[in-house]
């Protein structure tokens, strides 16, 4: 996957606020779960208020606190608040440290005070410890108090208050300032409604923002990965079109084709998820494990322990489907290789009555691959279940840990509540990327698949500084001491082949099956290369031609027409798009192809479905040349190309050629001697090499290979005729 990176370069832009989105959107996840702890302790547990900082109070209230604060802290406080006749009020440029100073200043003296004024058991135990008689205002009676004993009585008192946690000092001081705003006729119930309100909406709008973020997201995630896999399937296609044949020959047809769409597919989907699922858990997972910090460090043992399990479980289980998942994509490409031979073949099968047989093949390969996938998808059934039960033991866990932290006063339960969300968060990151590994596994063999292709170094590539032929020798092909063997083949395919066709001239080409017929004028177009000798066309060695330079000069009709979805004229025009329907119509008239093109509905303009299966053999050949001859190359190539068409059409089709293309040099690979006993050289092959050059009389007289092949198709009196 990561060869594949690559192909973001253009989408780079997109990749950047993809980024800064899925930012934004864990940032607002991550605070959901404060403001729900806010509403939990703020809102409901303290009416509102959220710490022990008065917004205003009563000057006489802030005279008996100061009494026991030290002269730093009355000092800090005096300064954060302005006088406004008989209330202090809260200056409006205090900041979030000066609140944090005054929240623990505040604190104990609130608690004092309270315990002071509340009356009842524990108040009457504090005055007598104090020695303040009963029935005095004991806030007058500690004023009247000389500062050196106010100090001592203060700090004694705190020693008491050490133990006690945080959390118990700020909501008794967070009461203090309950009875406080009661006191000057605050409505408690309209902060806490307010209170709750404010937060409520910030919630609501931060997840508006999520939507919006999500949103944006999955359409630029999926506009980032329509773009590389568009991207990618271009340039495995010119890739694959650069090919020669060497390397189609490595690859299977079914397996290009699978490469092409399938594993390109697999890739597109898996980036578009990466976007929003593996780039996001990271995020979340960090965030929530520094805002657990920041909760309370205490349990965060508890999250180490499922984070833990969670990783022996994903290893678990992959170390027995990860090799599975490669086998998947070799079983799909023999399926896809299985159908296309079986749909390519169905007259044969049906000639022969062997569609069990296929049946049989067919859904043998398809037991396999589904064998195998059922297999890998049980193996992850067990994930979610096991993730789940890990989630769900977390939480109970959190909830008894957090409930005795509670008891004691060292939690509150808003933040017991933020934890178990903060940790739930953390999990969902692991589920997420849990839930990509069972996609990455396929995308990345899916990735080695394409990257293969894309890193095959083609056996034929055009010179650096290529030649063009001299415009003095043109229509000229030559063997120069020509052998060929196909790639890790042991022996040669041709030997020793030579022969020079000057312009105009018409070379055949004839031998038994496996000669080496095709081999030989596949080395022209240079579908291959000669792995000893030169070819030469126009007096050039074709390895220094560039390779569309040699081709433009080329009309080749191969062994098997190919026709192409479209319409007669677009097939006759294939090779040469910008010549005129009249120049179309006299290639077709050439090619004998005229007649049954006019007795169509629709002339020349007549659809031609996928691979001409709608016209037959004889009418696929002829169409073939057809193109071939529009075209009007210098040098004509015919493997074996009349072979479909009887002999009427045969022998009519060659005069016309003859005619038209007298000009032109023309190689003609065929089985029949009647095809070519006009030429003006005829190359006969056996085994690969050569076992005659010369006319047809001349291959009669001494050429025996040619004559036994001569007397198997023509009677001594035809022979003799000719």
């Amino acid at each position: 996957m990561i060869k594949l990176m690559k192909y973001l370069k253009r989408s780079i832009g997109y990749v950047v606020l993809i980024f800064a989105l899925l930012f934004l959107q864990a940032y607002c996840d991550l605070s959901l779960p404060d403001y729900t702890s806010r509403i939990v302790n703020v809102g409901i547990q303290q009416k509102g208020i959220e710490d022990g900082v008065p917004g205003k109070l009563r000057k006489s209230s802030m005279d008996h606190l100061k009494l026991f604060m030290s002269e730093d802290e009355a000092s800090e406080t005096e300064n954060a608040y302005k006088e406004e006749g008989d209330i202090c009020t809260l200056r409006k440029d205090v900041d979030k440290e000066t609140r944090e100073k005054l929240n623990e200043s505040f604190g104990k003296p609130m608690l004092i005070l309270m315990g002071l004024t509340a009356g009842g058991e524990e108040s009457e135990k504090m005055l007598a410890e104090m020695h303040i008689p009963e029935g005095t205002d004991p806030v007058q009676a500690i004023a009247a108090m000389p500062e050196e004993a106010r100090a001592q009585m203060t700090e004694a008192m705190g020693e008491k208050f050490a133990e006690m946690p945080d959390s118990i000092i700020t909501q008794a001081a967070v009461s203090y300032v309950q009875m406080e705003y009661e006191a000057m006729g605050e409505d408690i119930d309209e902060i806490q409604m307010r209170y709750i309100g404010e937060a409520g909406l910030k919630m609501i709008l931060m997840a508006l923002l999520i939507m919006a973020a999500s949103i944006s997201v999955v359409f630029l995630s999926a506009k980032v990965a329509a773009s590389l896999g568009h991207d990618i399937r271009g340039d495995v296609y010119r890739k694959v079109i650069g090919f020669s044949s060497n390397e189609y020959n490595k690859f299977s047809t079914a397996s290009l084709i699978t490469r092409s769409t399938n594993d390109v597919q697999q890739v597109q989907q898996t980036m578009a998820m990466m976007f929003r699922i593996v780039l996001y858990a990271p995020i979340i997972g960090i965030g929530g494990v520094l805002r657990v910090l920041d909760t309370d460090s205490s349990m965060t043992w508890i999250l180490g322990v499922g984070v833990v399990l969670i990783l022996v479980l994903i290893g678990l289980l992959f170390s027995i489907a990860m090799p599975k998942f490669t086998k998947l994509q070799v079983l799909i490409d023999r399926l896809n290789l299985v159908t296309r031979e079986i749909l390519t073949g169905i007259p044969v099968i049906r000639a022969f009555s062997r569609e069990k047989h296929e049946e049989e093949r067919f859904e043998d390969a398809n037991r396999i691959l589904t064998k195998t996938n059922l297999f890998v998808n049980r193996c992850m059934t067990f994930m979610m279940p096991s993730m789940m039960l890990i989630m769900n033991g977390i939480s109970v866990l959190i909830v008894y840990n957090g409930s005795h932290a509670v008891d004691v006063g060292n939690m509150q339960v808003g933040d017991m509540m933020a934890f178990i969300q903060y940790a739930m968060q953390i999990i969902m990151a692991f589920l997420m990327i849990t839930a990509m590994s069972i996609m990455l596994p396929r995308a990345n063999v899916a990735a080695l698949r394409i990257v293969e292709i894309l890193e095959t170094e083609n056996s034929l590539e055009d010179p650096q500084n290529p030649v063009h032929p001299s415009a003095e020798e043109t229509g000229t092909v030559e063997f120069d001491h020509v052998s060929f063997a196909y790639p890790d083949a042991g022996e040669n395919v041709l030997t020793d082949i030579s022969f020079k066709l000057r312009k105009g001239q018409t070379l055949a080409v004839i031998g038994s099956t496996g000669s080496g017929k095709s081999t030989l004028i596949n080395l022209i177009p240079r579908f291959y290369d000669a792995t000893e000798g030169q070819v030469k066309v126009d007096g050039t060695d074709v390895r220094d031609m560039a390779q569309k330079d040699l081709r433009d000069r080329l009309g080749y009709v191969p062994q098997k027409g190919v026709l192409f979805s479209g319409t007669i004229d677009s097939n006759i025009r294939y090779g040469k798009t910008d010549i005129s329907r009249d120049q179309v119509k006299q290639a077709a008239a050439v090619a004998q192809s005229q007649d049954f093109i006019e007795e169509k509905p629709h002339g020349y303009d007549s659809p031609v479905s996928q691979g001409g299966t709608n016209v037959s053999g004889g009418q696929k050949q002829r169409l073939s040349i057809a193109r071939a001859i529009a075209r009007d190359p210098e040098i004509f190539i015919f493997d074996d190309s009349f072979s479909a068409l009887d002999f009427k059409t045969d022998k009519a089709l060659r005069q016309a050629l003859k005619e038209h293309t007298g000009n032109a040099t023309t190689i003609i690979v065929a089985q029949r001697i009647s095809t070519i006993l006009g030429a003006d050289q005829i190359l006969v092959l056996d085994e690969g090499r050569m076992a005659g050059l010369g006319t047809h009389s001349e291959l009669m007289k001494n050429c025996e290979v040619y004559r036994q092949i001569a007397m198997s198709q023509l009677s001594e009196e035809e022979l003799a005729n000719e």
